[in-house]
Protein backbone atom coordinates (compact mmCIF):
# COMPACT_ATOMS: atom_id res chain seq x y z
CA UNK A 1 0.00 0.00 0.00
CA UNK A 2 1.29 3.45 -0.96
CA UNK A 3 -0.09 6.59 0.67
CA UNK A 4 0.09 9.89 -1.19
CA UNK A 5 -0.35 13.11 0.77
CA UNK A 6 -1.54 15.97 -1.42
CA UNK A 7 -4.30 15.96 -4.01
CA UNK A 8 -2.89 18.35 -6.57
CA UNK A 9 -1.72 17.39 -10.05
CA UNK A 10 1.54 15.79 -8.83
CA UNK A 11 -0.18 13.65 -6.21
CA UNK A 12 -3.11 12.60 -8.42
CA UNK A 13 -0.91 11.84 -11.45
CA UNK A 14 1.56 9.86 -9.33
CA UNK A 15 -1.31 7.83 -7.88
CA UNK A 16 -2.43 6.95 -11.39
CA UNK A 17 1.08 5.99 -12.51
CA UNK A 18 1.57 3.80 -9.43
CA UNK A 19 -1.76 2.09 -10.01
CA UNK A 20 -0.74 1.41 -13.63
CA UNK A 21 2.22 -0.51 -12.19
CA UNK A 22 -0.12 -2.63 -10.07
CA UNK A 23 0.21 -0.82 -6.74
CA UNK A 24 -2.58 -0.24 -4.23
CA UNK A 25 -2.77 3.51 -3.62
CA UNK A 26 -4.64 5.91 -1.35
CA UNK A 27 -4.56 9.72 -1.67
CA UNK A 28 -5.25 12.23 1.12
CA UNK A 29 -6.19 15.87 0.46
CA UNK A 30 -7.14 18.25 3.25
CA UNK A 31 -9.50 20.23 1.01
CA UNK A 32 -10.88 19.48 -2.45
CA UNK A 33 -8.63 17.98 -5.11
CA UNK A 34 -6.73 20.66 -7.01
CA UNK A 35 -7.40 23.29 -4.34
CA UNK A 36 -3.71 24.14 -3.81
CA UNK A 37 -1.60 25.37 -6.71
CA UNK A 38 -3.10 23.25 -9.50
CA UNK A 39 -6.46 24.95 -10.04
CA UNK A 40 -4.82 28.37 -9.62
CA UNK A 41 -2.13 28.10 -12.29
CA UNK A 42 -2.05 29.86 -15.66
CA UNK A 43 -2.13 26.57 -17.66
CA UNK A 44 1.22 27.04 -19.48
CA UNK A 45 3.52 24.19 -20.53
CA UNK A 46 7.04 24.90 -21.85
CA UNK A 47 10.44 23.43 -22.56
CA UNK A 48 12.06 26.88 -22.77
CA UNK A 49 14.21 26.56 -19.66
CA UNK A 50 17.83 27.64 -19.28
CA UNK A 51 19.46 24.45 -17.94
CA UNK A 52 19.83 20.91 -19.24
CA UNK A 53 17.93 19.14 -16.45
CA UNK A 54 14.71 21.11 -16.86
CA UNK A 55 14.89 21.23 -20.66
CA UNK A 56 15.26 17.45 -20.99
CA UNK A 57 12.58 16.77 -18.39
CA UNK A 58 10.12 19.13 -20.07
CA UNK A 59 10.80 17.83 -23.56
CA UNK A 60 9.81 14.39 -22.29
CA UNK A 61 6.81 15.86 -20.46
CA UNK A 62 5.54 17.61 -23.60
CA UNK A 63 5.81 14.34 -25.51
CA UNK A 64 3.57 12.83 -22.82
CA UNK A 65 1.18 15.79 -22.95
CA UNK A 66 0.64 15.15 -26.66
CA UNK A 67 -0.79 11.68 -25.93
CA UNK A 68 -2.36 12.34 -22.54
CA UNK A 69 -5.99 12.75 -23.64
CA UNK A 70 -5.80 9.45 -25.49
CA UNK A 71 -4.11 7.66 -22.59
CA UNK A 72 -6.54 8.94 -19.95
CA UNK A 73 -9.53 8.60 -22.28
CA UNK A 74 -10.46 12.11 -21.28
CA UNK A 75 -9.87 15.42 -23.05
CA UNK A 76 -7.27 17.49 -21.17
CA UNK A 77 -7.35 20.28 -23.79
CA UNK A 78 -3.63 20.25 -24.48
CA UNK A 79 -2.82 22.66 -27.32
CA UNK A 80 0.61 23.40 -28.76
CA UNK A 81 0.07 27.12 -29.16
CA UNK A 82 3.66 28.01 -28.28
CA UNK A 83 5.54 30.31 -25.93
CA UNK A 84 6.86 33.64 -27.14
CA UNK A 85 9.50 35.40 -25.04
CA UNK A 86 10.31 38.96 -26.11
CA UNK A 87 13.58 40.88 -25.76
CA UNK A 88 13.74 44.60 -25.03
CA UNK A 89 17.55 45.03 -25.10
CA UNK A 90 20.55 43.76 -27.01
CA UNK A 91 21.77 42.05 -23.84
CA UNK A 92 18.53 40.08 -23.72
CA UNK A 93 18.87 39.14 -27.38
CA UNK A 94 22.29 37.67 -26.62
CA UNK A 95 20.84 35.73 -23.67
CA UNK A 96 18.01 34.43 -25.89
CA UNK A 97 20.57 33.18 -28.42
CA UNK A 98 22.48 31.30 -25.69
CA UNK A 99 19.28 29.75 -24.36
CA UNK A 100 18.10 28.77 -27.84
CA UNK A 101 21.43 27.07 -28.58
CA UNK A 102 21.11 25.00 -25.39
CA UNK A 103 17.46 24.14 -26.05
CA UNK A 104 18.21 23.13 -29.65
CA UNK A 105 21.00 20.86 -28.39
CA UNK A 106 18.37 18.74 -26.63
CA UNK A 107 15.86 18.73 -29.45
CA UNK A 108 13.69 21.70 -28.45
CA UNK A 109 12.95 23.66 -31.66
CA UNK A 110 13.12 27.21 -30.27
CA UNK A 111 14.20 29.86 -32.76
CA UNK A 112 14.93 33.59 -32.76
CA UNK A 113 12.31 35.60 -34.64
CA UNK A 114 11.86 39.27 -35.58
CA UNK A 115 9.22 41.57 -34.06
CA UNK A 116 7.38 41.42 -37.39
CA UNK A 117 7.26 37.62 -37.23
CA UNK A 118 6.09 37.84 -33.61
CA UNK A 119 3.21 40.08 -34.70
CA UNK A 120 2.14 37.49 -37.26
CA UNK A 121 1.80 35.01 -34.39
CA UNK A 122 0.13 37.50 -32.03
CA UNK A 123 -1.71 40.06 -34.21
CA UNK A 124 -2.44 42.70 -31.52
CA UNK A 125 1.11 42.62 -30.12
CA UNK A 126 2.91 45.92 -29.47
CA UNK A 127 5.76 44.75 -31.71
CA UNK A 128 7.51 48.13 -31.83
CA UNK A 129 8.54 47.71 -28.19
CA UNK A 130 10.67 44.62 -28.84
CA UNK A 131 13.91 43.72 -30.61
CA UNK A 132 13.42 39.97 -31.06
CA UNK A 133 11.52 36.96 -29.82
CA UNK A 134 12.35 33.42 -28.69
CA UNK A 135 9.62 31.25 -30.19
CA UNK A 136 8.92 27.57 -29.57
CA UNK A 137 5.71 26.42 -31.31
CA UNK A 138 5.79 23.09 -29.43
CA UNK A 139 5.21 24.70 -26.04
CA UNK A 140 1.57 25.11 -25.13
CA UNK A 141 -1.20 24.96 -22.55
CA UNK A 142 -3.83 22.63 -21.13
CA UNK A 143 -6.78 22.77 -18.75
CA UNK A 144 -5.71 22.23 -15.12
CA UNK A 145 -9.29 21.24 -14.27
CA UNK A 146 -9.73 18.71 -17.09
CA UNK A 147 -6.22 17.31 -16.59
CA UNK A 148 -6.56 16.67 -12.87
CA UNK A 149 -10.02 15.18 -13.31
CA UNK A 150 -8.78 13.00 -16.17
CA UNK A 151 -5.96 11.59 -14.02
CA UNK A 152 -8.29 11.09 -11.04
CA UNK A 153 -10.92 9.33 -13.16
CA UNK A 154 -8.30 7.05 -14.68
CA UNK A 155 -6.86 6.33 -11.22
CA UNK A 156 -10.28 5.42 -9.85
CA UNK A 157 -10.73 2.89 -12.66
CA UNK A 158 -7.48 1.26 -11.53
CA UNK A 159 -8.60 1.10 -7.90
CA UNK A 160 -7.02 4.24 -6.38
CA UNK A 161 -8.91 5.42 -3.29
CA UNK A 162 -9.24 9.17 -2.91
CA UNK A 163 -9.99 10.90 0.40
CA UNK A 164 -10.89 14.61 0.07
CA UNK A 165 -11.27 16.81 3.14
CA UNK A 166 -8.95 14.47 5.02
CA UNK A 167 -6.08 16.31 6.71
CA UNK A 168 -2.91 14.49 7.71
CA UNK A 169 -2.16 15.42 11.32
CA UNK A 170 0.70 13.09 12.12
CA UNK A 171 3.02 10.36 10.85
CA UNK A 172 4.83 7.66 12.78
CA UNK A 173 6.61 4.43 11.93
CA UNK A 174 6.96 1.00 13.45
CA UNK A 175 6.96 -1.94 11.04
CA UNK A 176 5.02 0.27 8.58
CA UNK A 177 4.26 3.95 8.18
CA UNK A 178 1.15 5.04 10.06
CA UNK A 179 -0.57 8.14 8.65
CA UNK A 180 -2.80 9.83 11.22
CA UNK A 181 -5.64 11.77 9.61
CA UNK A 182 -8.89 13.44 10.56
CA UNK A 183 -10.55 10.20 9.31
CA UNK A 184 -8.44 7.91 11.43
CA UNK A 185 -5.16 6.04 10.95
CA UNK A 186 -3.92 4.32 7.79
CA UNK A 187 -1.02 1.84 7.59
CA UNK A 188 1.08 2.06 4.41
CA UNK A 189 4.40 0.72 3.16
CA UNK A 190 5.45 3.87 1.29
CA UNK A 191 4.57 7.56 1.62
CA UNK A 192 4.79 10.22 -1.09
CA UNK A 193 4.69 13.84 0.10
CA UNK A 194 3.17 15.81 -2.80
CA UNK A 195 1.89 18.76 -0.79
CA UNK A 196 4.10 21.40 -2.48
CA UNK A 197 3.67 24.68 -0.53
CA UNK A 198 2.70 22.64 2.55
CA UNK A 199 5.64 20.27 2.06
CA UNK A 200 7.60 21.36 5.13
CA UNK A 201 4.67 20.61 7.43
CA UNK A 202 4.59 17.00 6.30
CA UNK A 203 8.38 16.56 6.29
CA UNK A 204 8.49 17.94 9.84
CA UNK A 205 6.20 15.11 10.96
CA UNK A 206 9.09 12.66 10.37
CA UNK A 207 11.75 15.06 11.66
CA UNK A 208 13.18 15.82 8.19
CA UNK A 209 12.46 19.51 7.56
CA UNK A 210 15.40 19.86 5.15
CA UNK A 211 13.69 21.28 2.04
CA UNK A 212 13.52 25.07 2.64
CA UNK A 213 10.32 25.84 0.75
CA UNK A 214 8.89 29.33 1.09
CA UNK A 215 5.33 29.91 -0.15
CA UNK A 216 4.78 33.10 -2.16
CA UNK A 217 1.32 34.30 -3.14
CA UNK A 218 1.02 34.84 -6.89
CA UNK A 219 -2.11 36.02 -8.62
CA UNK A 220 -3.84 36.12 -11.97
CA UNK A 221 -6.38 38.35 -13.65
CA UNK A 222 -8.68 37.15 -16.42
CA UNK A 223 -10.65 39.10 -19.01
CA UNK A 224 -13.90 38.39 -20.78
CA UNK A 225 -13.49 36.15 -23.87
CA UNK A 226 -12.02 37.75 -26.99
CA UNK A 227 -11.83 36.47 -30.56
CA UNK A 228 -9.84 33.24 -30.75
CA UNK A 229 -6.39 33.37 -32.32
CA UNK A 230 -5.36 36.75 -30.93
CA UNK A 231 -3.07 35.79 -28.03
CA UNK A 232 -2.91 32.00 -28.23
CA UNK A 233 0.74 31.59 -27.12
CA UNK A 234 1.94 32.65 -23.72
CA UNK A 235 3.61 36.01 -24.43
CA UNK A 236 6.23 37.25 -21.97
CA UNK A 237 8.83 40.04 -22.05
CA UNK A 238 10.96 38.95 -19.05
CA UNK A 239 12.35 42.46 -18.55
CA UNK A 240 8.84 43.75 -17.93
CA UNK A 241 8.57 42.23 -14.46
CA UNK A 242 8.20 38.73 -15.96
CA UNK A 243 4.68 39.73 -16.98
CA UNK A 244 2.70 37.65 -19.43
CA UNK A 245 -0.61 37.27 -21.24
CA UNK A 246 -2.24 34.17 -22.72
CA UNK A 247 -5.69 33.27 -23.98
CA UNK A 248 -7.43 30.60 -21.96
CA UNK A 249 -7.56 27.43 -24.04
CA UNK A 250 -11.17 26.79 -23.13
CA UNK A 251 -13.12 30.06 -23.31
CA UNK A 252 -10.74 32.56 -24.96
CA UNK A 253 -10.46 34.96 -22.03
CA UNK A 254 -7.02 36.51 -21.52
CA UNK A 255 -5.07 35.51 -18.40
CA UNK A 256 -2.66 38.22 -17.22
CA UNK A 257 0.17 37.66 -14.76
CA UNK A 258 3.18 39.49 -13.35
CA UNK A 259 5.97 38.88 -10.83
CA UNK A 260 4.42 40.81 -7.93
CA UNK A 261 4.40 38.33 -5.05
CA UNK A 262 3.73 38.23 -1.34
CA UNK A 263 5.36 35.86 1.14
CA UNK A 264 2.72 34.32 3.35
CA UNK A 265 0.54 31.49 4.56
CA UNK A 266 -0.48 29.22 1.67
CA UNK A 267 -3.95 28.87 3.18
CA UNK A 268 -4.56 32.58 2.48
CA UNK A 269 -5.73 32.93 -1.13
CA UNK A 270 -7.26 36.39 -0.84
CA UNK A 271 -6.44 38.41 -4.00
CA UNK A 272 -5.19 42.00 -3.78
CA UNK A 273 -6.05 45.15 -5.70
CA UNK A 274 -2.36 46.10 -5.97
CA UNK A 275 -1.83 43.04 -8.13
CA UNK A 276 -4.64 43.98 -10.52
CA UNK A 277 -3.04 47.38 -11.11
CA UNK A 278 0.44 45.93 -11.60
CA UNK A 279 -0.62 43.08 -13.90
CA UNK A 280 -2.80 45.27 -16.12
CA UNK A 281 -0.11 47.98 -16.35
CA UNK A 282 2.13 45.48 -18.12
CA UNK A 283 -0.61 43.63 -20.00
CA UNK A 284 -1.69 46.75 -21.89
CA UNK A 285 1.95 47.49 -22.77
CA UNK A 286 2.28 44.03 -24.29
CA UNK A 287 -1.11 44.17 -26.05
CA UNK A 288 -2.50 47.74 -26.02
CA UNK A 289 -5.96 46.66 -27.19
CA UNK A 290 -6.50 44.92 -23.84
CA UNK A 291 -7.35 48.30 -22.30
CA UNK A 292 -10.72 47.97 -24.01
CA UNK A 293 -11.51 44.53 -22.55
CA UNK A 294 -13.43 43.90 -19.32
CA UNK A 295 -11.90 42.10 -16.35
CA UNK A 296 -14.14 39.32 -15.04
CA UNK A 297 -12.00 37.40 -12.54
CA UNK A 298 -9.03 37.57 -10.20
CA UNK A 299 -7.60 34.81 -8.03
CA UNK A 300 -4.55 33.90 -5.97
CA UNK A 301 -2.45 30.81 -5.38
CA UNK A 302 1.07 29.97 -4.28
CA UNK A 303 4.44 29.30 -5.82
CA UNK A 304 6.18 26.85 -3.49
CA UNK A 305 9.68 28.21 -4.01
CA UNK A 306 12.98 26.61 -3.15
CA UNK A 307 16.21 28.68 -3.00
CA UNK A 308 17.09 27.68 -6.59
CA UNK A 309 13.51 27.47 -7.97
CA UNK A 310 14.00 23.76 -8.69
CA UNK A 311 11.74 21.17 -7.05
CA UNK A 312 12.89 18.55 -4.55
CA UNK A 313 12.19 15.09 -5.94
CA UNK A 314 13.43 11.86 -4.42
CA UNK A 315 13.69 9.74 -1.28
CA UNK A 316 13.89 11.70 1.97
CA UNK A 317 13.97 8.62 4.17
CA UNK A 318 13.56 4.94 3.41
CA UNK A 319 10.15 4.53 1.76
CA UNK A 320 9.32 8.23 2.19
CA UNK A 321 9.48 10.23 -1.03
CA UNK A 322 8.96 13.89 -1.82
CA UNK A 323 7.92 15.78 -4.94
CA UNK A 324 7.53 19.33 -3.67
CA UNK A 325 8.77 22.91 -4.15
CA UNK A 326 7.89 23.19 -7.83
CA UNK A 327 8.21 27.00 -7.86
CA UNK A 328 5.37 27.44 -10.37
CA UNK A 329 6.27 24.51 -12.66
CA UNK A 330 4.38 21.57 -11.17
CA UNK A 331 1.49 21.47 -13.63
CA UNK A 332 3.68 21.40 -16.72
CA UNK A 333 6.08 18.82 -15.23
CA UNK A 334 3.43 16.48 -13.82
CA UNK A 335 3.24 13.88 -16.62
CA UNK A 336 7.00 13.30 -16.56
CA UNK A 337 7.60 13.63 -12.81
CA UNK A 338 4.71 11.34 -11.85
CA UNK A 339 5.91 8.59 -14.19
CA UNK A 340 9.51 8.92 -13.02
CA UNK A 341 8.58 8.84 -9.34
CA UNK A 342 6.23 5.87 -9.72
CA UNK A 343 8.81 3.87 -11.64
CA UNK A 344 11.53 4.76 -9.14
CA UNK A 345 9.38 3.57 -6.22
CA UNK A 346 8.26 0.32 -7.84
CA UNK A 347 11.18 -0.62 -10.11
CA UNK A 348 14.09 1.29 -8.60
CA UNK A 349 14.77 3.01 -11.93
CA UNK A 350 12.98 4.98 -14.63
CA UNK A 351 13.25 5.64 -18.35
CA UNK A 352 12.20 9.27 -17.79
CA UNK A 353 15.19 11.66 -18.20
CA UNK A 354 14.82 13.03 -14.68
CA UNK A 355 18.17 14.01 -13.17
CA UNK A 356 17.80 12.73 -9.61
CA UNK A 357 21.02 14.37 -8.51
CA UNK A 358 19.88 17.76 -9.83
CA UNK A 359 16.57 17.56 -7.93
CA UNK A 360 18.02 15.84 -4.84
CA UNK A 361 16.17 17.00 -1.69
CA UNK A 362 19.42 16.88 0.30
CA UNK A 363 21.19 19.44 -1.90
CA UNK A 364 20.03 22.31 0.31
CA UNK A 365 21.43 20.71 3.45
CA UNK A 366 24.77 20.32 1.65
CA UNK A 367 24.65 23.91 0.35
CA UNK A 368 24.72 22.72 -3.28
CA UNK A 369 22.19 24.95 -4.99
CA UNK A 370 21.56 24.45 -8.71
CA UNK A 371 21.37 27.23 -11.26
CA UNK A 372 18.02 28.92 -10.76
CA UNK A 373 15.22 27.44 -12.83
CA UNK A 374 13.81 30.07 -15.21
CA UNK A 375 10.56 31.26 -13.63
CA UNK A 376 8.02 33.77 -14.91
CA UNK A 377 5.09 35.52 -13.33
Amino acid sequence: MIGIIGGGIIGIATAYELAKLGEEVIVFEKRYFGSGSTFRCASGIRAQFTDEANIRLMKYSIDKWKKLSEELEYEVMFQQTGYLFLATSEEEVKAFKRNIKLQNKFGVPTKLITPEEAKEIVPPLNADAFLAGAWNPEDGKASPFHTLYGYKRAGEKLGVRFYPYTEVIGIKKNDKWIIKTTRGEFRVDVIVNATNAWGRRINSMIGKDIVPIKPFKHQLVKTEPIERGQIEPLVCPPAWSDSYVIQDGEDGGVICGTALEYKGNPDDVTPTYDFVKEALKWAVKIVPALKHVHIIRQWAGYYAKTPDNNPAIGELEEDFYVAIGFSGHGFMMAPAVSQALAEKIVKGKTKVPLDWEWFDPYRFERGELRSSAFQIG
